[in-house]
């Protein structure tokens, strides 16, 4: 168990790196904000997958963190979409 919660706790951070690394190359901004949303969403949550199995007592606060980041990051790109595309449709 300890070993499965290691993999997953690093898995995340490579999900982590690996979504900030477009933000250094050119190209679209918005591609490069759904690159890093995406890839943050599924390393933080491997992330505290990994510490629900390692720290099985804490797994109410553990699974609201995991609920709570879904929804917030759901909600926040759709909000940038929208934001987004409203303003190039006013010019």
């Amino acid at each position: 168990m300890n070993v499965l919660s290691l993999l997953l706790i690093g898995a995340g951070v490579v999900f982590w790196v690996w979504g900030s690394w477009p933000l250094l190359q050119r190209g679209h901004l918005l591609a490069k904000l759904h690159a890093l949303s995406v890839s943050d969403t599924l390393g933080s949550a491997l992330i505290l997958v990994g510490l629900l199995l390692l720290r099985n007592r804490e797994w109410p606060l553990l699974l609201l963190a995991l609920s709570a980041l879904t929804v917030w990051n759901t909600i926040f790109g759709y909000v940038l979409a929208h934001t987004s595309s409203s303003r190039h449709s006013d010019d």
